[in-house]
């Protein structure tokens, strides 16, 4: 695998958080980042459309609009943090990235304009931003009732605390919904984190993740 970036994707309560901390301790060589960058300029501003600041009612127009902060806070992150990483060869996993947009911002759209919006979304992040493709993209498939359940732990039971995007149980099924169509789209490695309506450990988890990390090291 020349390029070595790989991205753990999965929706929101999916585990990403955890499992990237499990892999700093596996691979102390690597590089680890991951999106948004909150504590950035540009992560603030992500942050304020997050919790609803910017009230924008067209779902047409805040899948661009809203696809746009995201993108500057990946670029912005890119040439100011890892890029000399990157381009040294060293490896980087990410949790969260251009990934993101396509799951999270293409649902507001119609299904039939998806194609569109991720022909632009590529375009535009990794040619005219010129931020690097990943070598691959790891998802982990947590069914929705699932990591509504471990977000709602997470926040002590209070669904208030969640953002407009946690808080939306519809949206969050068109965003899984959506999230398929791209792991099929893109060819993503999927892994199950459930099983009979229950996460599975985080240590079963873990260690299907690392056997993939480990075989697209030696591709």
């Amino acid at each position: 695998m020349e390029n070595k970036l790989i991205v753990i994707e999965g929706l929101d309560g999916g585990g990403k958080t955890t499992q990237l901390e499990l892999l700093k301790k596996d691979y102390p060589d690597f590089r680890f980042i991951t999106f948004p960058n909150y504590d950035s300029p540009s992560g603030q501003i992500v942050s304020s459309y997050l919790n609803g600041a910017y009230n924008e009612k067209d779902p047409s127009v805040s899948a661009y609009t809203a696809s746009c902060f995201y993108a500057v806070d990946r670029y912005t992150s890119f040439k100011t943090d890892w890029e000399k990483d990157y381009l040294s060869g060293k490896t980087i996993i990410s949790a969260r990235y251009v990934s993101s947009n396509a799951i999270y911002q293409m649902t507001k759209l119609p299904a039939d304009d998806w194609e569109n919006y991720m022909n632009w979304l590529f375009d535009t992040e990794y040619n005219k931003f010129g931020i690097p493709m990943p070598s691959a993209t790891v998802f982990l498939d947590m069914p929705l009732e699932v990591s509504r359940q471990l977000l709602l732990k997470r926040n002590n039971g209070d669904a208030k605390k969640l953002d407009i995007h946690e808080g939306d149980l519809q949206f969050m099924s068109a965003c899984r919904k959506a999230a398929l169509y791209v792991a099929e789209r893109e060819n993503w490695q999927i892994i199950s984190c459930a099983e009979n309506g229950s996460p599975k450990t985080i240590d079963d988890i873990h260690k299907t993740l690392v056997e993939k990390i480990e075989g697209l090291l030696k591709q």
